[in-house]
């Protein structure tokens, strides 16, 4: 049994957008569909009268949110396969509960209140940093999320913490029909022999050598096991984050991975996921390489 990709609503335009995205990436990849919502109205439910008929107002809106999530599925997709619900806890736990038996969660960028332009929010910050499973934050504009570019990128860190993220961005790009950029960024030394500008040159070489080198091992074995699909690797001179923010411009997915380390409690995020999280112009995958 396939296991559901999991998107989470909660009125929000930002979140609305994450469903038509979970809808058509659902549809890629041959998946069932769970939409849900995280509502804690019921834990209060002994504070209406006993004599009340109405229904509480918080209930009322939290089966809206998923209804109109649900419909918007249904209009953008109706051979879909979905379910969807309302779930007692509070939005970081039932997206983490939920994670455990997902094959990916999709979020918004921004919950309700969230400013157009403002940095990303806390429940989705929060679920990237902590899930067992892949999470898309949706984020940038139309032709980013639409599938406008045709390219999916991933950022290649060391081997050992990138073969889980290169191994889903190459799934997404075999389900796409389109190449995968792999991007390994590298910094030229800024301090070695400032004197002698030959000497860093061929640092710098040596570093982008060394840059290409590791690029090659994590990528081989995963190659192997999506023939059909082209990679474009790629050696870029500059610090991670804003070589990656660049590319996503032109971007319809950038996957990154996050180390998990096991015991270790709060968010365990890198600086570079933390700032594609906030300032890529495309949906960004963080993808769990437990170490």
């Amino acid at each position: 049994m396939k296991l559901p990709l999991v998107v989470g609503v909660d009125g929000s335009g930002s979140s609305m957008e994450a469903v038509d995205w979970a809808v058509d990436e659902a549809a890629r990849l041959g998946l069932p569909l769970r939409i849900v919502h995280a509502s804690l109205w019921e834990r209060y439910e002994t504070r209406v009268p006993s004599f009340a008929t109405d229904r509480p107002a918080e209930k009322i809106m939290a089966d809206d949110i998923v209804a109109a999530g649900a419909e918007r599925a249904r209009l953008r997709r109706r051979d879909l396969d979905m379910t969807a619900g309302v779930v007692d806890e509070d939005a970081v736990s039932a997206l983490l509960h939920a994670a455990r038996e997902a094959s990916a969660l999709v979020t918004g960028s921004r919950g309700r209140g969230g400013i157009v332009g403002m940095l990303l929010g806390s429940v989705s910050l929060t679920v990237a940093a902590r899930s067992v499973c892949p999470v898309i934050v949706v984020r940038g504009e139309e032709r980013n999320r639409q599938g406008g570019y045709g390219r999916v990128v991933v950022g290649v860190a060391d081997p050992t913490q990138s073969s889980a993220a290169v191994r889903f961005a190459l799934r997404e790009a075999e389900a796409r029909g389109c190449a995968l950029d792999a991007v390994r960024a590298w910094r030229r030394p800024a301090h070695e022999h400032v004197d002698h500008p030959l000497v860093v040159d061929d640092a710098a070489g040596v570093r982008e050598e060394h840059a290409s080198a590791l690029l090659t091992d994590a990528l081989a074995e995963a190659v192997r096991e999506h023939p059909g699909t082209d990679v474009n690797r790629r050696t870029v001179e500059g610090p991670a984050h804003r070589v990656l923010q660049e590319v996503s411009t032109h971007a319809d997915l950038l996957v990154v991975g996050a180390r998990r380390r096991h015991g270790r409690l709060g968010l365990q995020l890198g600086r570079v996921a933390h700032a594609l999280l906030h300032h890529a112009a495309c949906p960004v995958a963080v993808v769990p390489q437990r170490s």
